[in-house]
């Protein structure tokens, strides 16, 4: 709280680009949960889900050649 009793609330705007990048992590994220759920349950996963898990994997990378870029 302020001085003068009022409460300083700056709303910042994450950029699109911010936005976009949350969202693929939060979507791997829960993907891998899924998939560690799986694995823990002894079960195994078929070809589709290898697919996936491949293609997620290559987001990963450029996700994070993408973060590097953008913290030069």
């Amino acid at each position: 709280m302020g001085l003068a009793g009022k409460i300083n609330q700056q709303n910042k705007a994450l950029s699109k680009e911010i936005l976009t990048m949350t969202g693929t992590l939060n979507h791997l994220a829960a993907n891998l949960n899924q998939i560690a759920k799986k694995r823990n349950g002894q079960e195994e996963l078929n070809a589709i889900e290898r697919a996936r898990l491949n293609v997620q994997s290559i987001e990963v990378k450029q996700l994070a050649i993408l973060i590097k870029e953008k913290l030069k």
